[in-house]
Parts: C-alpha cells; sequence; structure tokens
C-alpha cells in the first residue's frame, strides 16, 4: 500500500493539530519542542522510507505477476503442442480405421467367392448324387432284367 503525497500531508495536518492541542508551558522548554520536532521529522523520514520499500515491493510483484504470465504462456504453447499431437493421433487413428474397413470389405468379398464355390460344389456333388441314384436304377434294373432271363432260360431247360 503506497502513502500518496495526499496522504503524508494528512498525516503532517494530524501531527501539528495534536501538538496544537498540547498546553504549552508559559516557560516552554526549548529543548523539549526541539526532541519533539525531530522525532516528527524522523517520522515522516521512516514513513518516506516506507512508501519507497512498499513502491519497491509492487515493482517487484509485477515482474514476478510479468514472470508467471509467460509462464502461462509457455504452458498454453505446451498444451497446443499437445493438441496438434492429439490431432496427429486422431488422424493416424482415422487413416487405421479406413484401412480395417478396406480390409473387413475385401474379407467380405473373399467370402463371398468362397461361398459361390461351395455353392458351386454342392451343386455338382448334388449332381454327382443324382447320376450315381440314376446308375444305381439302372444297374437294379439291369440285374433284375438278367435274374430274369436266367430264371426263364432255367425254366425252359427244365
Amino acid at each position: 500500500m503506497a502513502l500518496t503525497q495526499e496522504d503524508i500531508q494528512q498525516i503532517q495536518k494530524l501531527i501539528k493539530e495534536e501538538i496544537s492541542h498540547i498546553p504549552e508551558p508559559h516557560n516552554a522548554n526549548v529543548r523539549y519542542e526541539l526532541d519533539l520536532r525531530e522525532r516528527t521529522i524522523r517520522i515522516e523520514e521512516e514513513l518516506k522510507h516506507q512508501r519507497e520499500l512498499m513502491i519497491k515491493g509492487f515493482e517487484q510483484m509485477e515482474k514476478r505477476f510479468e514472470q508467471v504470465d509467460k509462464r502461462f504462456e509457455q504452458v498454453d504453447k505446451r498444451f497446443e503442442q499437445v493438441d496438434k499431437r492429439f490431432e496427429q493421433v486422431d488422424k493416424r487413428f482415422e487413416q487405421i480405421d479406413k484401412r480395417f474397413e478396406l480390409m473387413q470389405a475385401e474379407m467380405n468379398k473373399r467370402f463371398e467367392q468362397v461361398d459361390k464355390r461351395f455353392q458351386l460344389q454342392h451343386q455338382e456333388i448334388m449332381g454327382l448324387h443324382h447320376k450315381i441314384k440314376q446308375l444305381i436304377r439302372w444297374s437294379f434294373g439291369t440285374l433284375l432284367a438278367i435274374a430274369g432271363l436266367i430264371v426263364a432260360v432255367l425254366r425252359i431247360s427244365t
């Protein structure tokens, strides 16, 4: 808290008023009066010194605030750098997501191709199954026909 010139004048005025209220003996001691004046002067000088110290303290506080502001600016810069790094990481993740989507699409195509191949093989197997059934029917029919001929030939021979 700095003392302004008005504060000093007000203090001087108060001191003079207090001194004026003190009853003056008719035979005043000159030495006592001089001592009071010296003390008043010392008090004024000490107040002036205190004001100078307070001004210096405020200047130092201002310097400290400036240093703190600089530190905050540095921290802000660091946060900006961290934000940039996060943005880069986000971009990398987006690229990886795109790669995974492409890989997934390719895998889906491959699975569809495999499904088509399985369907073709299933159809081929079913075709073979149908042919084997026909072959068995023809073989059984042929077998019955031959058996019927053999039985007919044996009946005729007997």
